[in-house]
């Protein structure tokens, strides 16, 4: 923890802060290669003065941007005491997790930065995967608490990516035998007889997201072997009918994709010692004009059942290039001004 003190000048309605950081941490990790961490604090907080001589970090100017400034290097040096790195995404999710609890838009009882960022689900080939943001954290600790979880947000919320790490974290612990992933292959109709190749020919071009993100958690020679041997299945959600699926994680991806019988057949398959991730983003519908989303109308029907959570992740939940959030806020505003 950095040790500080503050300073307030009544008059001039100003604060001061001053942050020591123990030597043992060099100033680089804390402050960026040439900066750079420090540039993101000081876009933060323009009307805050932040000069740094040695190992002390100094901060002066309004009490509640100092007090902001304070906690963050706080929450920092907690990441960075755990062996972690800070990036620029990180200390920009920091500040903004900072800034919802600082405003009341968190409830009160959230999570610290640190312990959003720190949280590891998954670990392979020398890259962890983790919670980015609060809203993802939710999320994460819902899948754990809850027997049904709904993931629901745009693209790049990582919605389906962390129920996947989520799925082989079970397995390798042991709390399920097997991963069942599936989404509905809308784009063909789900009529796969009419497409050439074999099965898995006809399946692959819908289901290669979900072998994706496998290949980042598993290692790549394992998979193949798993599969076989039933451990993992991928496959459309037309081939789930008639099953009831015990001791597994089930992932159903692109929800909003499904219809409202598909949907209740699927949330009908589960079984003893299982439990279900359901993924999707309403505003990226593909099925015909008129068919009825089964995601948005589940929304309404199992709202307030016992075991049953909705996770609503947002645009500030995007974990992809910077600019894909700035769209997905675009887009919803057109949609907003055209009544979409």
């Amino acid at each position: 923890m950095t040790q500080s003190t503050t300073a307030r000048q009544a008059p001039a309605q100003q604060a001061s802060a001053r942050f020591t950081v123990p030597a043992k941490h060099p100033m680089v990790m804390v402050l960026g290669s040439g900066d750079v961490l420090l540039r993101v604090i000081e876009r933060a907080f323009p009307a805050t003065d932040i000069h740094v001589r040695g190992n002390e970090i100094s901060a002066t100017g309004d009490p509640g941007e100092v007090a902001l400034v304070q906690r963050l290097f706080d929450e920092m040096m907690l990441v960075l005491r755990t062996g972690q790195p800070m990036t620029e995404d990180a200390v920009e999710r920091s500040i903004a997790m900072l800034r919802s609890a600082e405003d009341g838009e968190s409830g009160g009882a959230d999570p610290t930065p640190a312990q959003v960022l720190t949280q590891n689900i998954l670990s392979n080939r020398g890259r962890t995967i983790r919670p980015k943001t609060l809203n993802q954290k939710r999320y994460v600790d819902a899948i754990d608490k809850h027997t049904i979880v709904f993931g629901i947000g745009p693209a790049g919320t990582g919605k389906t990516y962390l129920a996947m790490a989520k799925a082989v974290q079970a397995l390798q612990s042991k709390q399920v035998n097997r991963i069942i992933l599936t989404r509905p292959a809308v784009e063909a109709g789900e009529r796969l007889g009419f497409l050439p190749g074999t099965l898995y020919e006809k399946i692959d071009p819908y289901l290669r997201p979900l072998y994706d993100a496998l290949h980042d958690m598993l290692d790549p020679d394992s998979i193949p072997r798993l599969m076989a041997a039933g451990t993992i299945e991928v496959a459309p959600l037309a081939y789930m009918r008639g099953r009831t699926l015990n001791d597994a994680f089930i992932i159903l991806d692109e929800a909003q994709n499904t219809n409202a019988e598909q949907m209740k057949m699927f949330l009908t398959r589960l079984g003893f010692d299982s439990k279900i991730v359901i993924t999707g983003d309403v505003t990226q519908i593909d099925l015909p004009n008129g068919t009825r989303s089964g995601l948005r109308e589940v929304q309404k029907i199992l709202d307030g059942v016992a075991d049953v959570h909705f996770s609503q992740l947002t645009s500030t939940d995007v974990v992809r290039h910077k600019l894909v959030g700035r769209i997905v806020d675009a887009y919803e505003r057109y949609d907003s001004r055209n009544g979409l």
